[in-house]
């Protein structure tokens, strides 16, 4: 079933309100396209009709009104030879063939109204598949953009994340190294007073950059989940 009823559904059809409703807004946009794209051609193949009717009924008329001359002509020729009766039957004729052109002229007026009907369709629908179509072309603009946009945010926060994660091997390789220069420097000799607190110094700042290096990656971390 098509998502609209009647040829007045897609006129008055509010494509925006359509699409906001939509779970899939770009294969609607498609479906919506190839249905009024379907109308035109059926309203197109209408029109076709009613003009052949048309011409036909024109090419009617004018033999109507050739045989109408024709008559009139074969009376005079009667009256000529004195055949009256002759004439007046010529002249019967005659009213029979202007009879069946005023009833054929009226069935005319119909066929006009509804190529007038026809032709503001096609222009009516015409219009409407432009809009669509621009829509249509938005939609993929914006999702290869939001595609784009995507890769270069997963790649930008990717590389983010490595580098912190190597920058969290090496603080940790420093701290390795920090403890074991100072398990080493413990080993055979007493340390002095000052190389205590110069140790716990050491040991103090790495685990405040630590600490801070720590705290910027579950930032990271929590800024991608959203």
């Amino acid at each position: 079933m098509g998502i609209f009823t009647r040829l007045t559904d897609i006129v008055n059809s509010n494509i925006n309100h359509i699409l906001d409703k939509a779970e899939d807004p770009a294969k609607m946009i498609r479906m919506m396209v190839q249905e009024m794209e379907d109308t035109l051609v059926e309203v197109r193949s209408s029109t076709a009709r009613v003009i052949a009717d048309r011409k036909e009924m024109e090419r009617n008329l004018t033999r109507l009104q050739d045989a109408q001359d024709e008559w009139y002509s074969k009376a005079e020729l009667a009256l000529n030879k004195d055949r009256e009766d002759l004439a007046n039957a010529a002249l019967i004729e005659r009213a029979k063939m202007a009879e069946l052109a005023e009833n054929l002229a009226e069935d005319r007026a119909p066929l006009d109204e509804a190529l007038k009907k026809y032709e503001s369709d096609i222009i009516s629908l015409e219009a409407k598949i432009k809009e669509a179509k621009q829509k249509q072309r938005s939609l993929v603009e914006r999702q290869e953009s939001a595609t784009s946009q995507l890769k270069v945010r997963q790649k930008l926060y990717d590389n983010r994340i490595g580098d912190v994660m190597t920058r969290f091997t090496q603080m940790e390789k420093r701290v390795d190294d920090t403890e074991s220069r100072v398990e080493a420097a413990d080993m055979g000799r007493e340390r002095s007073l000052s190389e205590e607190f110069s140790d716990l110094e050491s040991q103090q700042q790495v685990a405040d950059d630590l600490a801070a290096l720590k705290a910027k990656m579950a930032k990271t971390k929590k800024s991608q989940a959203k």
